[in-house]
C-alpha cells in the first residue's frame, strides 16, 4: 500500500481551513449586507440579479417559515447533528479522495455559516435574489451557495469518481 496515503484526522486540517474560509466569507458578506442593505429593498445589479437583504427562519426555499418559532431550535438541532457527521465523515475520508473531502468541507462551511445565523438571529441573512421576467429564484447566500456547489460535487464524486474507482475493470 505504499501508493495510498494514510487517512488521518490530522490530514483533514486542510479541509477544515477551507471550511473555516466558507464561513468568514459567508458571515462576512451577511454582515455587509445587513450593513449596507436596506431591508426587502432591492438593488439592482444586472437584468436578472440583485441585491436584497431578506431574513428567512426557515430551511430552503423558506419552508416552515411561518410556523410560529419553534422550527428556529428545530433547525439548530438538525443543523448541529449534521455538522457533527460531516466533521466525522470529512476526518474518515481517505486522503486521496479530495473531491470527496472538498464538497464535505463546502458543505459544512455553509452548514456552520447559516447555523451561526439561526442561533444568533433566529433566522438566516439572505441577500442573493435572481429573476427572470416575473419569476423569482428564493434569495440565498454564500452559505446556501457552498452547500450547493459542495452537494453537487458530492454527487458527481459519488457517481462517475469515487463510484468508479470501487467497481473492477470490464
Amino acid at each position: 500500500m505504499p501508493d495510498q496515503q494514510i487517512n488521518t484526522p490530522v490530514s483533514a486540517w486542510r479541509w477544515l481551513l477551507l471550511t473555516l474560509l466558507v464561513v468568514v466569507l459567508d458571515l462576512g458578506s451577511k454582515w455587509l449586507a445587513t450593513e449596507m442593505l436596506v431591508y426587502a429593498r432591492p438593488v439592482p445589479l444586472l437584468p436578472f440579479f440583485d441585491l436584497t437583504l431578506l431574513h428567512n427562519p426557515g430551511a430552503a426555499f423558506s419552508f416552515l417559515a411561518g410556523a410560529g418559532g419553534w422550527q428556529r431550535w428545530f433547525f439548530v438541532g438538525v443543523s448541529l447533528i449534521v455538522s457533527i457527521v460531516l466533521l466525522v465523515w470529512l476526518t474518515r475520508t481517505p486522503a486521496q479522495q479530495w473531491w470527496m473531502r472538498l464538497a464535505l468541507a463546502l458543505i459544512l462551511g455553509g452548514a456552520l455559516g447559516n447555523l451561526y445565523d439561526r442561533i444568533l438571529h433566529g433566522y438566516v441573512v439572505d441577500f442573493i435574489s435572481l429573476h427572470y421576467g416575473g419569476w423569482y429564484f428564493p434569495a440565498f447566500n454564500l452559505a446556501d451557495s457552498a452547500i450547493s456547489v459542495g452537494a453537487a460535487i458530492l454527487i458527481i464524486d459519488m457517481l462517475f469518481i469515487s463510484g468508479r474507482a470501487d467497481k473492477p475493470a470490464r
